[in-house]
This record gives structure tokens, sequence and C-alpha cells, in this order.
């Protein structure tokens, strides 16, 4: 069942990972209320069989011994019109998720009272939506900073520095581009920063320091580095992900 829209007033997304093996595998559920000017939200994750492994093993696969995570709080209305318009988009299964592959489940609870319990057919839509609700509540709950991605062009006679920031908790854009600030499209910055993490990167040559030689340069938010032409490489040779990254950010 398919509630209104505008009835709306609590939606529930509970997912687990499935037969995704340790330290890997969690769950999660998202509470989220529409109230009038705010989300109120509530979030528990939960990572799964661990007892199965070393502290080693979980330390080495670079998480921490302590990697749940529970928070209620509110969240920007900016994420009221973006959740609702994917429930309105979305279309409904009753069948239960397979345990082996896990999914997302919903609950949707409106003015009136009236429940519905749903699996959506668009999994990896409400996926996406829920791992970006997620990273606003990390960044408005001062677990995590915004992500910045730094970029620099050098020739012969100028320079071109940009740092790219996206901030989930209000769900803006910015560029700082030779020091003057611009904000973005929400959707074109977060096909270009897809981009940006499909490559696979030499950190053997990439540098700590900020580059002053010729040439053109990105650190992806973690202080290094990696220069366009000797140490970013496409993964998949159909899809050429380093040429869009170089004209994404030239083309701001």
């Amino acid at each position: 069942m398919h509630l209104k829209t505008d009835d709306l007033l609590r939606l529930e997304i509970d997912f687990d990972s499935g037969s995704i093996p340790p330290p890997f595998s969690h769950r999660f559920k998202l509470k989220l209320n529409f109230e009038k000017n705010f989300l109120n939200t509530a979030v528990d994750m939960e990572y799964t069989h661990r007892e199965e492994l070393t502290e080693e093993e979980i330390l080495n696969e670079g998480f921490t011994l302590d990697d749940d995570y529970h928070w209620v709080g509110e969240l920007h209305n900016a994420w009221v019109a973006p959740i609702k318009k994917l429930y309105i988009k979305s279309k409904w299964s009753n069948k239960k998720i397979d345990e082996e592959e896990g999914g997302i489940r919903i609950l949707a609870k409106d003015i009136h009272g009236k429940i519905a319990r749903t699996v959506p057919l668009n999994q990896e839509d409400w996926k996406i939506e829920s791992q970006e609700i997620i990273q606003a509540i990390f960044e408005t709950s001062k677990r995590e900073a915004p992500l910045t991605v730094n970029f620099l062009h050098i020739t012969s006679d100028s320079s071109l520095e940009i740092a790219l920031t996206m901030k989930f908790s209000i769900r803006k854009a910015f560029a700082l581009i030779n020091g003057l600030e611009k904000e973005l499209n929400w959707e074109k910055t977060k096909e270009l920063l897809t981009n940006v993490y499909l490559p696979d990167y030499d950190y053997d040559i990439a540098k700590e320091n900020k580059p002053t030689k010729r040439g053109t340069y990105i650190d992806c938010g973690d202080g290094f580095w990696h220069e366009f032409g000797k140490g970013i490489y496409n993964i998949d040779a159909s899809y050429d992900a380093v040429y869009k990254i170089k004209e994404g950010f030239l083309n701001l």
C-alpha cells in the first residue's frame, strides 16, 4: 500500500547487509518524522557477527572496535523534499527480503494512523538515499566533518585552485575557486564526486605536500595529492573517469 505523500508523518528505513562477512556486515534503522521545519531523526547502526573475528582482523580492515552508532536529533528540512520524492516514485513489493541478499524495508505512517510495511523495488535508490542521510547525521552530530576534495591546475603563467565541499547536513555543495565561493548544483556535484572515487590512485607516488610544479592534481580529501597522467588510472577501460574528473573541475 502506498500512502499519500502529503499525509506522510513518519518513515522507518530498515536495512540489513545480508550475507556480507564481518567486519563489513551491519544493519541500521532510520526513523524519520516529518515536522514543520525540520526532520526529527533517529539512527541505530550495528555491526554484526564481529565475535567471529579477532581484534586485529577488525582493525586491519580500517574499522575500530566500537563502530556501532546511535543518535537522535534534528536534520535540516532540506532533506524532506528528496525523501518524499523518492517515496512517490518508488514501486513496492509485499515479498520478504532474501536473508542472504539483504536489503531495505520501509514502514510508512500517515497523519490518519494508517501504516504500510513494504519492500521498495528500487532498492539501490533507497540505499543511496539512506547513506546520504546517515552522512548528514554524521555531519550534524559532528562525528564527521563535511567532505572536501581539492583540485589544483598549474600552468606556466597561472594556477587554478578549487576546494569542493559537500555539506550533506544542509544538502548543499560549494566550490571555493581561487578564493571565491560558488554554490553548485547538488546532483551534478554528486556525479562529479562519484567519478572522483572510481579510479585507482597510486599512493606510492602521491605527495603529502601541496604541489607547486606545472601539472594537474587532486586531493580526494585525505591529504594526499595525486597527479593526473602519472598516478591516477581508470579501472574500467570503457569509462574514462579520469578525463571526466579533470573536465568536471575545470568547468566549475
